[in-house]
């Protein structure tokens, strides 16, 4: 096992004591940020996942952001997110076909949205039923050694009674990128999970772009909502890699090459 994953544990606490107030000032410069010069939307529609004991309403700024642009916009329709119930399997193959309901007037291919735990049910939706998926875009979600890179644990004992244990084959599959491009917006200085289990396993198709953020601030950060932005502009089938550059100041991308996508059943 490499070291980087024996060491591997939750960010300090003195990040995480310091979110609410890197949140606030994340917020405030939100609402200075430019947004003329973003790429215009082709309506497609994006479904949003919240938080572990997140509601929809939170992730509201970066909603706002997606309609104004031109995206149908809907949030996963089950309120506050209070974890996985039960068996995880069939609990997010049901969660899959009530995404496909949500969506299903639409003809075009739908984008996932998933901030932190909401990122994992992204990535699994987008396994279930790919052909229907154009991308994945998690910001802030650990993909490996969940239960020991977060200090959410509070949080699931506060809604269940529980630690979130994943069986293994659960934990090998959260590990492996769907088959449709999908970006992973990670933070250094997160302060609730560790930003090495935010990174996704190189594969074609796939992007681990880092942001300075907190992780609360991650929904509303100027550099996430560019990224997005540009993100969602990609042509279906054709994306291109993130260039900083083209809009979000201080943020690095790492990828492997991404050729013309094609989803498949």
């Amino acid at each position: 096992m490499p070291a980087a994953r024996q060491l591997l544990s939750p960010p300090s606490f003195g990040l995480l004591g310091i979110e609410p107030v890197r949140a606030a000032l994340e917020y405030a410069r939100m609402r200075l940020m430019r947004r003329d010069r973003l790429p215009a939307g082709d309506g497609h529609p994006i479904v949003f996942f919240p938080g572990l004991g997140a509601a929809p309403r939170y992730m509201r700024p970066l909603i706002k952001h997606c309609e104004a642009l031109g995206y149908a916009c809907y949030d996963w329709g089950r309120g506050r997110n209070i974890g996985p119930q039960g068996d995880i399997t069939p609990w997010l193959a049901t969660l899959a076909d009530d995404v496909q309901a949500l969506v299903d007037h639409h003809a075009q291919t739908v984008t996932l949205i998933g901030w932190s735990l909401g990122g994992l049910y992204a990535r699994e939706i987008a396994k279930v039923v790919p052909q229907r998926i154009r991308q994945v875009v998690t910001i802030g979600s650990p993909s490996s050694r969940i239960a020991d890179s977060t200090n959410a644990g509070w949080l699931f004992r506060l809604f269940g009674g529980r630690e979130l244990r994943l069986p293994r084959r659960v934990t090998r599959s959260l590990a492996v990128a769907p088959r449709v491009p999908t970006t992973s917006i990670y933070s250094r200085s997160d302060g609730v999970v560790a930003w090495q289990a935010c990174r996704s396993v190189a594969a074609p198709g796939v992007e681990n772009i880092e942001v300075d953020s907190s992780h609360l601030g991650l929904v509303w950060h100027p550099d996430v909502l560019r990224i997005i932005a540009d993100r969602l502009a990609q042509r279906d089938g054709r994306w291109l890699p993130w260039k900083a550059e083209s809009g979000a100041g201080r943020a690095r991308g790492t990828r492997t090459r991404m050729g013309p996508h094609r989803a498949s059943s």
